[in-house]
Parts: C-alpha cells; sequence; structure tokens
C-alpha cells in the first residue's frame, strides 16, 4: 500500500471490540446536525460516540504520527508477565490490558477537558509537533495553526503577545476607551500553543497569565474576551530556567507535566519511510478524527458526567491529606502547615528538624515541601474523569486515578530534599523519577488507608454523612447528641500522643461540626 495511503485513514475496527454503545442525554444540536457518513464508523443520522472518536484519533497519532513505542500508563486484566533486568533488576512488565502512551494521551485528553498541558523534552522531540496535531484534531487548517503559535523569545513584548493598538486611534482618541485594539488572531482559539515559554521575559508572563487564569486579555484598559481553550506549552527542561525563571503563578496554572521521551533507534526505518515518501502526518489527518466544535463541547459535558464513587474520593481524601501538616510551624492548630512557614519566609528545614516521634523514612508527608493546592485537587477530578471517559468507562477505577495522579502532581507536589526517605536503598533515583514517586506517595497512603480499615470504620466519615443530611428541622436532642459523639472521639484522639496529616483535617472537620451544631441550637434557643 502507499505510505500515503497508509497513514491517512483511520483503521475501521473499533478500538474497544465488544463495548457496547453509550446512552447520551437528548441534545437540542442534534435536530440540526447533518447525517454522518458511513466512513466515519456511524449510520446515517446517528450522533458519534465521541469517547470512541477520541480512541480514534489517539490510535491514528500513536500507529502514524508521532512515533511513541512506550506504554507508561499501564492497565492489567489478568497475569501480566514480569522481567527483571540489568543490574538493578528494573521491571518490565507486559500489560495484559489496553495500555497507553501518556506522550499522546494526556494531549489528547487536554483537548477534550479544555485543559493546560505542558510538554518537557530536549529539542527534536516531537513537543511542537504533537501539540500541532491537537489544532489540527480541533478542526483548524495547518497553516492557521502554524502562525498562531506564540514563539518564545527574549524580545517578546507584551504588544507582540496580545497585540497592538491601532495608530489612527493613538492620534485621534481623547481617551483610552477611544482606542481600538488590534489584538492577535491566536487569542480567538480554542487551540492554544507557547512554544518555549520559559524564554518570555517576565512582564509578558504576567499578560500571558491573565489570558490563561481568567480568559481575557487587557491592553491599555481594553479587554478582550477569549474562549474557553485546550492550552499546550512546551520547554526543554522542568526546572522552570530557561532564558527567564517561570513565575509560580503562571506555573500552578498548567494541569499536566508529559515528559517527551527518547526516539527509539529501532524505528529509524519509519523515518526513511516518510522522507521517501515525502509525507509530512500534520498534513494527512483523516478527516473522520477531526472534531467540530459542537463535538468538543458535547465531549467535555459527558467527561464530568463520569461518575467518582464514593469509596474511591475518600482515598483521595486521605491522600491528599498526607502533605499540608507541619507541627512544629505554629501554636494554634489551624496554622500547623508548611505554606504558613513557606509565607512567613523561614526554612522548612529548620522548622521541620523540630519534629519528634515520626519515623523520617516512613512519613509520607515529609518527602514533600508543600500541599496541594485546590486548583491541583479538582485538575485531579477532572482528568481522571477524562482517563476513563476516554477508556470507555461510566466510572473512575482505582488504576485511572493511580495513573493519572502523577502527570497532574508532577509540578504541584515538591520534593523535600532532606527527607530520609530519599536516602533508603532503591530510593536514590526516585528524586529523578517524579512519576514513579508520585505513584509509590499513593501506594504508601492506600497502604495505610487500608490498614486503618477506613472502608468499613470511619467515624468522621459517619458524623458527616449525619450533618449532610440538613439541619433543617432537626431536634435539639439529636444536635446535642452528635455533640458528644464528636467530642469523645475527640478525646480518644487526645490518647493518640502522635498527629499526622489525615488526622490534623480529620480534627478540623470535627471541630467545624461542632460549631455549626453549637450555633444551630443557639439559635434554637433564640428562636425560643
Amino acid at each position: 500500500m502507499d505510505y500515503k495511503k497508509k497513514i491517512s485513514r483511520v483503521s475501521s475496527p473499533p478500538t474497544l471490540p465488544g463495548k457496547p454503545g453509550k446512552r447520551r442525554q437528548f441534545d437540542i444540536a442534534d435536530l440540526y446536525r447533518q447525517p454522518e457518513s458511513k466512513e466515519a464508523g456511524t449510520t446515517a443520522g446517528e450522533a458519534p460516540a465521541l469517547d470512541e472518536k477520541l480512541r480514534q484519533a489517539y490510535y491514528w497519532i500513536t500507529n502514524n504520527a508521532i512515533i511513541t513505542p512506550f506504554y507508561d500508563i499501564e492497565y492489567q486484566d489478568g497475569p501480566s508477565p514480569e522481567y527483571l533486568l540489568g543490574d538493578s533488576k528494573a521491571v518490565l512488565r507486559l500489560p495484559s490490558d489496553q495500555s497507553y502512551s501518556s506522550f499522546v494521551l494526556l494531549p489528547v485528553l487536554t483537548l477534550a477537558a479544555r485543559r493546560k498541558c505542558l510538554f518537557i523534552g530536549g529539542p527534536g522531540r516531537g513537543k511542537t509537533a504533537s501539540a500541532v496535531l491537537m489544532g489540527v484534531l480541533a478542526g483548524y487548517p495547518l497553516t492557521e495553526i502554524k502562525r498562531a503559535i506564540q514563539h518564545g523569545q527574549p524580545q517578546m513584548t507584551v504588544s507582540d503577545l496580545l497585540g497592538n493598538p491601532l495608530p489612527s486611534d493613538l492620534m485621534k482618541a481623547e481617551s483610552m476607551e477611544g482606542i481600538r485594539i488590534a489584538w492577535r488572531k491566536w487569542l480567538a482559539m480554542r487551540v492554544k500553543i507557547i512554544d518555549e515559554y520559559n524564554r518570555i521575559p517576565t512582564r509578558t508572563q504576567s499578560a500571558l497569565l491573565t489570558v490563561m487564569a481568567d480568559n481575557y486579555a487587557e491592553l491599555l484598559d481594553q479587554v478582550y474576551q477569549c474562549p474557553e481553550a485546550a492550552w499546550y506549552l512546551t520547554a526543554n527542561d522542568d526546572a522552570g530556567g530557561g532564558t527567564y525563571q517561570v513565575i509560580e503563578a503562571l506555573r500552578d496554572r498548567i494541569d499536566v507535566v508529559v515528559r517527551a521521551l527518547h526516539f527509539n533507534s529501532r524505528f529509524i526505518g519509519e523515518l526513511l519511510a516518510r522522507i521517501e515518501a515525502g509525507a509530512r502526518p500534520e498534513e494527512m489527518v483523516p478527516r473522520e478524527a477531526i472534531f467540530t466544535e459542537a463535538e468538543l463541547d458535547r465531549a467535555n459535558r459527558e467527561i464530568l458526567e463520569v461518575a467518582f464513587p464514593g469509596p474511591l474520593l475518600r482515598r483521595l481524601e486521605h491522600f491528599a491529606a498526607q502533605f499540608e501538616f507541619l507541627e512544629p510551624a505554629a501554636s494554634q492548630l489551624e496554622y500547623r502547615t508548611k505554606d504558613n512557614v513557606r509565607v512567613s519566609g523561614l526554612d522548612l528545614r529548620t522548622v521541620s528538624s523540630q519534629e519528634t516521634g515520626k519515623s523520617r523514612a516512613r512519613d509520607i508527608g515529609g518527602q514533600t515541601a508543600n500541599g496541594l493546592s485546590v486548583r491541583a485537587i479538582m485538575t485531579c477530578l477532572v482528568y481522571t474523569k477524562a482517563l476513563s471517559y476516554f477508556r470507555g468507562k461510566d466510572e473512575v477505577s482505582m488504576d485511572d486515578l493511580r495513573n493519572m495522579l502523577p502527570f497532574v502532581l508532577h509540578d504541584k507536589l515538591v520534593q523535600n530534599p532532606e527527607s530520609a526517605f530519599f536516602e533508603e536503598a532503591g530510593n536514590q533515583a526516585l528524586r529523578v523519577d517524579r512519576v514513579t514517586w508520585i505513584r509509590r506517595l499513593w501506594d504508601m497512603s492506600c497502604a495505610e488507608y487500608d490498614q486503618l480499615g477506613l472502608d468499613s470504620a470511619d467515624p468522621v466519615a459517619e458524623l458527616s454523612a449525619v450533618f449532610e443530611r440538613g439541619l433543617d428541622g432537626l431536634p435539639a436532642g439529636q444536635a446535642e447528641a452528635e455533640l458528644v459523639k464528636i467530642e469523645r472521639l475527640l478525646e480518644s484522639y487526645q490518647k493518640n500522643r502522635k498527629l499526622h496529616g489525615p488526622m490534623f483535617d480529620d480534627v478540623l472537620k470535627l471541630k467545624y461540626l461542632h460549631q455549626r451544631y453549637s450555633n444551630y441550637l443557639k439559635w434554637l434557643k433564640w428562636r425560643g
């Protein structure tokens, strides 16, 4: 078969054989949607299954466009052969279920979830090419995408990034409101690409931050509202360096970090075939894999409809609670956090050295220099739902969450270099391998969760469930009984001399519940 024909079509077999079709809610847009051709894998009048279309796009990219033979997001369905290789006994596992390459999967999920993805890796590893492909999948012409790429460079001004005032208005206007701005066209696109964002000057980074965080651009008191978009940024290293240090607020707006792995020399033959055929994959994306604006909007809604089971959410709560607590950080309980040390300007190492009674090698929270922000936790929830949706599932699984956490928290969790954990045999490599490190943190948290038996006995969750039923019409006697339960539970905690992250959050939740019931009883008394 001609090479160009081979790579310019989507395979006809379904990506998940035997998977039943999803039932969708009625969408008024269906009344006006044109019938799909059978070439697109649907019968006339049938709305496309967008999770299947996402998988088709993913497999077309991995099989024909981006050479990335790395299945680092693994799933198992039964026994999976394992091999120990080399002096270090590196584990090679052959996944027994459909597994994926993070370098392609994460950008595809970012497109559907309309989030922000950072590619990290050396020059020539496909970072920009992958971002360009996402723009093509979103329906933009290739020439328009390439013109819209913002290339970071040391001389980039705010006007270079956002636009320029019209010269005639500058001469005639009597006030700022009278000056019109010729805004850059990329601001209106639903896929935005910033190449080498760590080469942008600090002042221009601040303008970029406004667009990324709040979806508007501002210049000379004029405001341009931008649509919701998927963002793709690239950098050659993950230390925040480059020509300019990336401001912390801008780094915090990035949702997932994807590493571009090395080129596998066994695929040089594929490069030769492309050269001889004069083939450029970004120019040959099959029409069946390209999404309309309405389809991306619908995919985003369907992602949010994926269920997140309560028991798994409880494990995520336990995990997220591990990191912020720092006992010597303050006298008042609420302020005993690493963030309190950071904003005070004190040295975390000096403060944390005052902790006693904990195993420095086994303490999960001691491995990090910070906790998780609200934004990081929300991003975990969205991307895990997106991964489950991509896999054709109606509910998030434990493996989905475990596979997604390292990419969302890659830049969110800062390692504590003084932690004794990294000095133990076999753990030194985790200073560099952040993906495995974060998965190890999750596994350690889950082991602790199981050891505590929190699935079967979680008194704080039980008290919270009673409170969630509402206070309207609650008899005073029942409210008083709940107060007694809270105080007795705190008495039991008092007997345990050690205070750790999850208990810290539990204690503060109990204080919150106690305050709500107390205020309610005072209100009942006032009402008479």
